[in-house]
C-alpha cells in the first residue's frame, strides 16, 4: 500500500473518499467547516439531526453530489475531545480504512487528525494513523485458494495537510508508522500460519534471511550445541518431537560494539500440544500461536534494523515443538538448566518455563543493560486480565514504570502482579531447586518468580502475553481475528525512549532517529 502526503487545501483535493473527524458535542474544526460550506451544509445536517453524533468509532458516508472533488464524505467520531489519546485516533484510523474496504473503494484521502494531542510533534499523530490504518486492513489470505470473497486491498492513502511546514515531519510519521505496522503484520503472518509451516527451523530460516537483508550477526544453535552447553530445559521440552530444536541468537549492533545490550527473550513453541499433560482437544489448533514471542523478537529486531536506531539488541529464541511421544519427557522428571539449577517437571504443559530458563541463563552472559522475555505463558494470565492487557512482572521499579508507560501510549497496556517471596515455597520442590508449577493459585505469579530464579541482578521484566497474543473474538479496530502481533509496538516504543535517552546528536542521526529520539518519556 503506498501512502504519501500532499499539501494544499482540502477543498482543493479530490479523490475517491475524504476522511473527516469529528468530536462528540464539539463544534466543526476549520478545516471540516470549510468542507461542510462547500457541501451545502451536509456535515451540519447529520450532526444537528443526531444522524452522527460523533461518537466514538461512530462513522457515517454521504455523497457530495461532485460540490467538491470528492465523491464522498467519510465521517469519523473521535468521542469526547477529553478522552482522546493517541490509541483512540489509531483506532479511529483503523475503523475508517476497514470501512472504506468494505464499500469497495481502493484509495482514500485524509487529514492528520488528532489535533487535541498539538502537545506531541505531529509525527506521532501521523504515526498512530499510519499504524491503525495498516495493522486495521491485514488480511491473512495466504492459504486460501478461491479469494473470489476476499475483500479488496486499499492501494493508496493521501495525507493532506494545508501547511508545507509540517511536510517532512508528515513524511517521518508515515515511514516510522510504515516500518511498525510492516513488523506487526510480519509477526501476524508467522503466529497465523500453520505449525507445519512455522517449524523452529523455519524460525530459524527467519532470523538468518533477517540477518542477510540488514547485515546482522546470527547463530543458530542445533541439539548437539544445545547438549554440549547444557540446556536441559529445552532439551526435555524437545525430548517427544521429530522436529529437531533450535536455539537462536540474533544480534542487532546499532550503537557500536562496546555498547552493552538488551537482550530480548521469547518464547518460541511452535507448536504446544501439552506432551504427555496433554491439552483439552477445544481449540489446540491454536497452539501454532505458542512462538509469538519469539516472532516478537525477530520482528522488532527487523524493525530497528529497518530504522537504523542507534541501540545494541540480541535476540533469543528457544524454538522447539512440545509434543507426546514414547520419548517425551514425564511428569517428575528432574532436568538441570544452563545456570545448574535443578527443576522437578510437575507438568509437562508447563513447558516453555523450562525453555526461557535456559533462554534467560544464557541471554545473562552478554552481561545486558536489561532483559525483557515475552511468552504466552499461562492461562492463568487469561483469568485474571481477560484479552486486554499483558501481565508484567520484574526485579527492577524503574523498568517496569517505564513498560507501564509505554502500554499506555502504544495501545499495548500492561498490568503488574507482585513477585513476592511469600510465593515461592509453591515452586519449591522435596527432590530438586525448583517445580516448573505452582498450582492454580497464582499461577501466572509463581511462573514469574519461576523465570526471576534465572536472571541475577539483571534488571529483568517478563510479559505474559498469553490473553492478548490471539483475538479469537470479533475483529477490533486495528486488530483482525487470529494473531495480534502484540508486543512489538511496546518494544519498539522502549527501544525509542533508550534512544532519547542516549542523548545522541539528532545532527548525526537519520531521520528516522530523529522519531526515535523524539519518542514520548
Amino acid at each position: 500500500m503506498e501512502i504519501r502526503v500532499k499539501s494544499g487545501e482540502v477543498i482543493k483535493g479530490a479523490g475517491e473518499i475524504l476522511v473527516l473527524s469529528h468530536y462528540e458535542g464539539e463544534k466543526l474544526s476549520s478545516e471540516v467547516a470549510l468542507v461542510n460550506k462547500r457541501v451545502g451544509g451536509g456535515i451540519d445536517e447529520v450532526v444537528a439531526s443526531g444522524e452522527f453524533s460523533g461518537k466514538f468509532l461512530k462513522t457515517l458516508v454521504f455523497r457530495t453530489d461532485h460540490k467538491i472533488g470528492f465523491a464522498r464524505i467519510f465521517l469519523l467520531g473521535l468521542g469526547k475531545r477529553s478522552e482522546m489519546t493517541l490509541d483512540r485516533l489509531r483506532q479511529g484510523m483503523g475503523r475508517a480504512a476497514s470501512c472504506v474496504r468494505e464499500i469497495g473503494l481502493t484509495r482514500f484521502s485524509t487529514l492528520v487528525h488528532g489535533e487535541v494531542l498539538g502537545y506531541l510533534p505531529v509525527e506521532h499523530r501521523v504515526q498512530a494513523m499510519v499504524e491503525g490504518i495498516l495493522l486495521g486492513l491485514y488480511q491473512f489470505q495466504r492459504y486460501k485458494t478461491d479469494r473470489k470473497e476476499s475483500l479488496k486491498e486499499i492501494e493508496e492513502c493521501t495525507f493532506i495537510i494545508p501547511d508545507k511546514a509540517n511536510l517532512s515531519s508528515v513524511e517521518e510519521g508515515i515511514r516510522f508508522g510504515k516500518y511498525v505496522a510492516e513488523g506487526v503484520n510480519y509477526v501476524r503472518d508467522l503466529c497465523n500460519s500453520p505449525s507445519n509451516v512455522v517449524t523452529p527451523c523455519r524460525l530459524a530460516e527467519e532470523a538468518k534471511k533477517i540477518a542477510e537483508e540488514y547485515h546482522l550477526q546470527v547463530e543458530v544453535l542445533d541439539r548437539p550445541d544445545i547438549e554440549r552447553l547444557g540446556m536441559g530445559g529445552l532439551l526435555g521440552v524437545a525430548r517427544g518431537t521429530v522436529e529437531p530444536p533450535k536455539f537462536i541468537v540474533l544480534e542487532y549492533e546499532g550503537a557500536g560494539k562496546k555498547g552493552r545490550p538488551i537482550a530480548l527473550i521469547g518464547k518460541s513453541v511452535t507448536f504446544d500440544s501439552g506432551g504427555i499433560s496433554l491439552k483439552p482437544s477445544d481449540n489446540m489448533e491454536q497452539m501454532k500461536y505458542d512462538m509469538t514471542g519469539g516472532a516478537t523478537v525477530l520482528g522488532t529486531i527487523k524493525v530497528a534494523a529497518q530504522l537504523r536506531l542507534p541501540v545494541n539488541i540480541v535476540g533469543f529464541l528457544p524454538a522447539t515443538d512440545n509434543m507426546p511421544s514414547g520419548t517425551a519427557m514425564h511428569p517428575g522428571d528432574i532436568v538441570t538448566i544452563l545456570n545448574g539449577k535443578t527443576v522437578e517437571v510437575i507438568n509437562t504443559d508447563a513447558e516453555g518455563r523450562l525453555c526461557l530458563a535456559d533462554a534467560l541463563s544464557y541471554a545473562a552472559r552478554y552481561k545486558p543493560t536489561a532483559m525483557i522475555d515475552l511468552a504466552t505463558l499461562t492461562g492463568a494470565c487469561v483469568v485474571a486480565l481477560g484479552h486486554h492487557a499483558m501481565a508484567i512482572m520484574g526485579n527492577d521499579p524503574n523498568l517496569l514504570s517505564l513498560l507501564k508507560r509505554g502500554g499506555e501510549e502504544t495501545g499495548e497496556r500492561v498490568w503488574e502482579l507482585p513477585l513476592w517471596d511469600e510465593y515461592l515455597h509453591q515452586i519449591k520442590s522435596d527432590i530438586a531447586d525448583l517445580k516448573n508449577t505452582g498450582g492454580r493459585p497464582g499461577g501466572t505469579i509463581t511462573a514469574g518468580l519461576f523465570l526471576k530464579q534465572f536472571v541475577g541482578e539483571i534488571p529483568w521484566v517478563h510479559l505474559d502475553i498469553a490473553g492478548t497474543s490471539w483475538n479469537g473474538d470479533a475483529p477490533r479496530p486495528y486488530t483482525p481475528k487470529g494473531s495480534t502481533g502484540v508486543g512489538l509496538r511496546l518494544l519498539l516504543w522502549y527501544l525509542c525512549h533508550q534512544v532519547r535517552r542516549s542523548g545522541r546528536d539528532t545532527r548525526k542521526l537519520t531521520s528516522s532517529q530523529r522519531i526515535a529520539r523524539s519518542a514520548p518519556h
